[in-house]
C-alpha cells in the first residue's frame, strides 16, 4: 500500500482512501449489499412462503404432489375414504373429485307463476354497494399440514347435479371449517364469479351473525373459499331434526330460543340494509346454526349476483312461498319484501319446519294475499310470536312492521317465551314437503 500512496502526504488520510478505494469501499460495500440480499430472501421464506413460490419455476412432477386423505368419519358417510386428495397441483385443475352419493330427485310437479301486470311501486331500491376489500390469502403449499380429516360434507337432499361448487368440511388451524371448492368443469366465467363472490363476503366485514370468511386459495387451482363450520348446518334441517326423539347431538327447540334466533336474523338481515342490500332468500335454509344454537344468515349469493347486476327484482321460482306480493306480481323488491319473508321463516321456526301456504298452490297463491288471508296460527304458537308474524305478513307494504320494530318486539318478547321444548307429530317426508313448498323438478334445494 505504501508504494500507491507513494504520493500522498503523510497524515492525507483523504488522498490514502482515495488511491485505494477498491479495498477500502467498493469491496465491504458489496460484500454488505450481498448479505442483506440473502438476509431478505431468507426472511421471505421464513415468512411468505407464497411470494417466493409465485416467482419460481413449476414443474409438474406427480411425485412432488403431497397427498391428503380423508380419514375420521363413519363408512358410508366419508365419500373420500381411502381417496387421496390433491391439494399441490401446479399445472392441472384437478381438485376434489368423490363420487355423486346424493343423486338429484325428480318431481313431476311444475310451478307456474301468476300472470299480472305489475305496477310502479311507490319507490324502490338502489344498491350502491361496491366490493373493495380482498379476501385473505391462504398458501398453498402449506395445505396439506392445514388441513385435515377433510370430508365430503352430507346434504339432506339436492335437486340440482350440475352446480360448479363442492361442499367439504375440515380442520383448519384447530378449529372446524367449510370448503367451498370451484370444480374441475368451471369455466373462465365462473372461476371469476367464485373469486368475486369471495371478495364480496370479505368488503362485507365482520358480523357476529353473518358467517366468518376465514380466506380463499386463488394463486393456483382448485380454487377454494375457507369459512367457519356451523355444526348444526342449516336452520330448516334443525328443525326436522327436533322433531325426532333421542337425536344426537341433542337438538330441542322452544319459543325462547325462537326469539334468541330470530334476534340474531335479524341483526344480520339490519347490517345488510344498512348497506343498502336486500336478500330476498329470507327462509329456514338459508340460516345456518352453530353447535351453540347461534344463527347466521347466509343464502348470501343472490344478494351478491343482484347488487353486480344492479336489480331490484328477485326471481327465484323454487321460493315463491316464501316472496312477499309483490314480488309475485313481479314489481321492484323493498326492504319490506324482506320483513315478509322474515314473518314466513319465524312461522317455518315454530312449526319445526312446515312448508307455508301448504294447502294453497303457487298457481293460487297471490290471489290468496289479496284477499287478505294469512298464515295460520300454529298450535303451540303464542298471540304474541303470531302476532309479529302476522304484523311481517301484510298485503300492504306501508301496514308491515319495520325491521326495527320487528326486532324491538322480539326483544320484548324473549322476556316472557317459555322454556318448553315444542313437539310436533310426525317426521318430514321429503317429496311431500317438496310439493307443499312449492319447489318444481329444475329447482335447486342444496346446502350452502
Amino acid at each position: 500500500m505504501s508504494s500507491l500512496s507513494a504520493g500522498c502526504q503523510q497524515g492525507d488520510t483523504v488522498c490514502v482512501i482515495r488511491v485505494n478505494q477498491q479495498e477500502v469501499i467498493v469491496v465491504p460495500v458489496f460484500l454488505l449489499a450481498s448479505f442483506l440480499v440473502t438476509l431478505i430472501f431468507i426472511l421471505l421464506l421464513r415468512f411468505c412462503p407464497e411470494k417466493v413460490n409465485r416467482n419460481r419455476p413449476q414443474h409438474s412432477n406427480p411425485k412432488s404432489r403431497r397427498p391428503l386423505h380423508g380419514i375420521d368419519a363413519p363408512p358410508g358417510i366419508n365419500v373420500l375414504e381411502h381417496e387421496s386428495i390433491a391439494l399441490d397441483m401446479p399445472s392441472s385443475y384437478s381438485t376434489f373429485n368423490p363420487p355423486n352419493t346424493y343423486p338429484s330427485k325428480n318431481l313431476s310437479m311444475l310451478v307456474s307463476t301468476p300472470s299480472l301486470h305489475p305496477t310502479p311501486p311507490s319507490q324502490t331500491f338502489k344498491p350502491s354497494f361496491t366490493p373493495i376489500v380482498q379476501p385473505r390469502e391462504l398458501p398453498r403449499q402449506r395445505l396439506p399440514e392445514s388441513f385435515n380429516l377433510v370430508t365430503a360434507l352430507p346434504v339432506l337432499f339436492s335437486l340440482r347435479s350440475d352446480s360448479s361448487v363442492s361442499l367439504y368440511r375440515a380442520r383448519m388451524e384447530n378449529r372446524n371449517v367449510l370448503l367451498r371448492v370451484l370444480n374441475d368443469s368451471a369455466d373462465a366465467t365462473e372461476r371469476h364469479n367464485f373469486l368475486s363472490f369471495a371478495s364480496f363476503l370479505a368488503q362485507l366485514g365482520p358480523h357476529p351473525f353473518l358467517p366468518e370468511l376465514l380466506g380463499v386459495i386463488s394463486l393456483r387451482a382448485p380454487l377454494v373459499t375457507v369459512l367457519e363450520e356451523l355444526e348444526n348446518k342449516d336452520l330448516l334441517s334443525f328443525l326436522w331434526r327436533c322433531r325426532q326423539e333421542n337425536v344426537d347431538p341433542p337438538c330441542e327447540m322452544t319459543e325462547k330460543r325462537i326469539f334468541a334466533m330470530a334476534i340474531q336474523v335479524a341483526s344480520a338481515l339490519e347490517f345488510l340494509h344498512s348497506k343498502d342490500l336486500l336478500h330476498g332468500n329470507i327462509r329456514a335454509h338459508s340460516v345456518l346454526v352453530s353447535k351453540e344454537f347461534t344463527a347466521k344468515l347466509w343464502g348470501l349469493h343472490g344478494v351478491y349476483t343482484r347488487k353486480n347486476q344492479a336489480a331490484t327484482q328477485i326471481d327465484d321460482s323454487c321460493m315463491k312461498k316464501w316472496l312477499a306480493p309483490e314480488i309475485l306480481a313481479k314489481r321492484p323488491a323493498t326492504q319490506s319484501s324482506d320483513v315478509w319473508s322474515f314473518g314466513i321463516l319465524l312461522y317455518e321456526m315454530v312449526t319445526l319446519g312446515d312448508a307455508p301456504f301448504a294447502e294453497i298452490s303457487v298457481n293460487e297463491l297471490l290471489q290468496f294475499h289479496q284477499r287478505g288471508k294469512s298464515l295460520k296460527k300454529p298450535s303451540n304458537c303464542s298471540g304474541t310470536l303470531y302476532s309479529i308474524i302476522k304484523g311481517c305478513c301484510q298485503w300492504k307494504v306501508q301496514d308491515r312492521l319495520s325491521l326495527a320494530d320487528v326486532r324491538r318486539k322480539l326483544i320484548s318478547g324473549e322476556k316472557s317465551a317459555s322454556d318448553k321444548v315444542l313437539k310436533v307429530s310426525g317426521t318430514i317426508n321429503i317429496e311431500q314437503y317438496l310439493q307443499d313448498a312449492g319447489y318444481g323438478e329444475t329447482h335447486s334445494y342444496t346446502v350452502f
